[in-house]
């Protein structure tokens, strides 16, 4: 995990790789690679933030598509081997739900994707499997604009716990906060 120095120094490949781990977006990974360098923690969340909001829907869901389905592992876009990782883990609690629970999130996920066009996406972590499931079954009221809305926010904040999981803070002892 690079301290933010390391990272405003990596060449574009490298940062790519590293920004491509929080966000699928090639949009919104090519502007973060070109905004360094950042200088600060602060200045990467602020600047990460800024540029999701300034991306179009379609951005969004391109996004989307680098997340697997609530208790699934593969996702439809091909994902950085840390963000496997990360989403594995974010997703934890649903390895603890029991096979009816699985199957019925199998099923709000299908029905979500045919309602909007997209994978649905939670900010998963520290929620149980019947939480996530809850979650989705209120999306399906949403309108599609909304819930796309609602969607772009949810992976934001799963783009920034992502990014301030990435950088090394050295005032904490050399891990991320």
């Amino acid at each position: 995990m690079p301290t933010v120095p390391e990272l405003d120094s990596l060449s574009a490949v490298q940062a790519s790789e590293m920004f491509r781990s929080c966000c699928g977006s090639s949009r919104w990974v090519a502007a973060m690679v070109a905004r360094r360098p950042f200088g600060t923690r602060d200045e990467v969340l602020v600047a990460a933030d800024a540029t999701w909001r300034a991306l179009r829907p379609a951005d969004w869901q391109e996004a989307f598509r680098h997340h697997p389905r609530i208790g699934e592992q593969q996702s439809p876009a091909e994902q950085t081997e840390r963000a496997q990782l990360w989403s594995a883990g974010e997703q934890a609690g649903v390895r603890h739900a029991d096979a009816a629970t699985r199957q019925r999130l199998a099923d709000i996920n299908r029905e979500y994707e045919l309602r909007f066009g997209w994978t649905y996406i939670v900010n998963a972590a520290g929620k149980t499997a019947d939480e996530m499931l809850a979650l989705a079954r209120q999306r399906m009221t949403n309108s599609p604009d909304a819930e796309l809305r609602i969607a772009a926010s949810e992976h934001e904040q799963i783009m920034l716990n992502r990014l301030d999981k990435l950088l090394v803070d050295p005032a904490h002892g050399g891990s991320s906060r």
